[in-house]
């Protein structure tokens, strides 16, 4: 992904419209925002979302206009149309005018994230949206809180019971309340996107990356030694340091501070181990940001 400026508006030609069959059930899952999980079907002509009441979907931001955008079923194919908003209408990161929607595209809408399903098994796929709801971070796709301490839960177990290395990165963006003060916080969703995008491009399979909570995120490094975690780190520091965040125009510095732990007693649980990592973390900003302390 590059720039997400508002002058990259996408228009998908109405001739697509043939390609997708006739009579499919459709549905609009939110995996991001306050009513996360809620499924709105699109079982009408037309589903207005925006902040003002009178709207289908309702959503009382001020990023997010009284009439935003609407999702429009021709009966031949399911239509997403920007109503002339402030702010825009997002599917997959791009910035829409009018777009033909297809299952799995990602609809954003001020801060609130919509997935949107269609097929022959409309609550088949939603169920298994839900479950990879507690999985899955919804605005980074990248793993979330849950699913990262109960994998390291289960790794330390594993090290500790076969005495192999294991070790934790924790990091997050340095200054990232300034990002949001400073180019609003569709700017911060975008950065935090980007940066799960660009780093899980250099983790292993066996690696876990998850988002931590707001802009900290951690990697947990199965069989990996102090000294080759303080490599990887360090190679992400500098790789999200040089990849260029542009939002509406505008390029957004980024840096990272990290801190690396390596299990060794008499560090034994998850919350101990990821407190070492933390502290390490806490030092780095201590120090001056934009760095990596093992």
């Amino acid at each position: 992904m590059t720039d997400t400026g508002r002058n990259k508006t996408l228009v998908t030609q109405v001739s697509k419209i043939s390609e997708r069959p006739a009579g499919r059930e459709a549905a609009l899952v939110c995996i991001v925002g306050l009513e996360l999980g809620k499924k709105y079907n699109i079982d009408r002509a037309q589903i207005v979302i925006g902040r003002s009441s009178k709207c289908d979907i309702q959503i009382d931001q001020e990023s997010v206009s009284r009439n935003h955008c609407k999702i429009v079923n021709t009966g031949a194919a399911i239509l997403l149309r920007d109503m002339g908003s402030t702010n825009g209408t997002y599917v997959n990161d791009e910035l829409v005018d009018e777009y033909v929607l297809r299952d799995g595209d990602f609809i954003k809408v001020g801060r609130f994230i919509f997935k949107f399903l269609t097929g022959n098994n409309i609550e088949n796929a939603y169920h298994e949206e839900i479950y990879r709801l507690t999985t899955i971070d919804g605005l980074t796709q990248i793993f979330n809180r849950r699913y990262f301490v109960e994998t390291l839960e289960r790794e330390i177990g594993r090290a500790s019971r076969y005495r192999r290395d294991l070790s934790l990165l924790m990091f997050d963006i340095d200054f990232f309340k300034g990002i949001n003060d400073t180019h609003g916080h569709l700017a911060g969703d975008y950065v935090l996107r980007h940066l799960a995008q660009v780093v899980r491009t250099k983790i292993r399979r066996e690696d876990v990356f998850a988002r931590y909570g707001g802009e900290e995120f951690g990697v947990i490094l199965p069989e990996v030694d102090p000294r080759a975690a303080g490599q990887f780190a360090e190679k992400l520091r500098r790789l999200i340091e040089t990849t260029d965040f542009v939002f509406d125009d505008t390029r957004i510095p980024v840096t990272v501070s990290v801190g690396v732990s390596t299990l060794t007693p008499p560090v034994e649980d998850v919350e101990g181990f990821i407190g070492a990592a933390d502290e390490r973390l806490y030092q780095a900003k201590q120090a001056g940001r934009n760095r990596v302390v093992v």
